[in-house]
């Protein structure tokens, strides 16, 4: 089993594996019609599947093209809104303003809630305001764990990206690393530097930062590729992304060097690396859960008026590292798209 960083996200295991189990049965039926109605008396709806009134739910994330991470959420949030009786609508820019225009097409649809990552909070400010002022349920995932409150949202689902970073700089000690250079694929994402930024507190030898273009992978091989020959003393390459860490191995055998690759989270591939020696290991923040949840909590506010974390607290889903000792137990949902 993978080891929690936090006690809260141990608490939250047992309660988050069955949602998820009910939830992965009915991913893949059609949330067009409500099952077996409800009995009277305040019964609560069928865990298969909500015969309440049909919600549609927005989500809108900073997703790039080619980041195999939002597929595993987008899956989490499709389970839940399948199970839920929810219309789900999923939209991504990773341009902070079209991010905005976006969950402005929300409000002027006028869904009954909106899910919504904060990976430039400032430029979503006004608009998540917009919504609140609409009357709209809004939460954060993955992005904004400090500003999720500032902004009025009703509750929080991701990882302490600080406490991640922590966690893997001091994972680093124990391996024996020396010389970090830790590759940000996206300038201006609180999340990622905040990564960064964790490693080096924790971190007990030198940390570098190095810029990447997330969105060209050629251009991301060759710019790791470079910085490894200017700099032979580099012994370990931290990515934060599993693309970014597939293609920081072939630019390890590119620049003749014997540095290391670790990473901040997971997709099928990356297991797979793990497995084969070539990826030391992962951070997973289980983006399944990120999704699933985000949705599942607009559901239990309109239907029960609950409030996960009570309103004040983020829900945790990570930091658990995955290495050699449990990668193989991980890549059978790995395989199936959900880790």
């Amino acid at each position: 089993m993978e080891r929690f960083s936090h006690s809260r996200s141990r608490r939250l295991v047992p309660l988050v594996a069955v949602a998820a189990a009910a939830a992965l049965t009915v991913a893949g039926c059609s949330s067009s019609s409500g099952g077996k109605k409800s009995e009277d008396n305040g019964a609560v709806a069928s865990a298969g599947k909500a015969s309440t009134p049909r919600m549609t739910v927005a989500m809108v994330t900073h997703q790039a093209p080619g980041d195999t991470f939002w597929d595993i959420v987008r899956k989490g949030a499709e389970a839940a809104a399948a199970k839920d009786n929810i219309k789900l609508i999923y939209s991504a820019d990773p341009n902070a303003g079209n991010q905005s225009n976006l969950v402005q097409n929300a409000i002027d649809q006028k869904v009954d809630g909106i899910a919504v990552t904060l990976a430039k909070p400032d430029a979503l400010k006004t608009v998540v305001g917009k919504a609140v002022s609409a009357g709209i349920p809004v939460v954060g995932l993955n992005a904004g764990l400090s500003e999720w409150k500032k902004l009025g949202m009703l509750e929080y689902f991701g990882q302490d990206e600080t406490v991640a970073g922590e966690a893997f700089g001091k994972k680093l000690n124990e391996t024996g690393a020396k010389n970090v250079a830790c590759v940000i694929q996206e300038q201006g994402n609180v999340a990622l530097t905040q990564r960064c930024d964790g490693v080096k507190k924790t971190f007990s030898g030198k940390v570098q930062t190095l810029y990447v273009n997330g969105t060209d992978m050629p251009s991301v091989q060759s710019t790791i590729t470079a910085k490894l020959k200017q700099d032979s003393s580099i012994d370990q390459v931290v990515t934060l992304a599993a693309p970014i860490a597939l293609t920081a191995v072939q630019s390890v055998s590119d620049a003749g060097t014997k540095a290391k690759v670790a990473t901040f989270d997971l997709n099928k591939e990356l297991v797979s690396a793990i497995q084969k020696g070539t990826i030391e290991f992962a951070v997973d923040q289980q983006p399944f859960l990120q999704g699933y949840l985000a949705v599942d909590s607009l559901w239990l506010y309109k239907n029960n008026g609950n409030y996960s974390g009570g309103g004040e607290q983020p829900v945790l889903t990570g930091p658990a590292f995955v290495d050699e000792s449990n990668v193989d137990k991980v890549a059978a949902f790995a395989a199936k798209g959900t880790r």
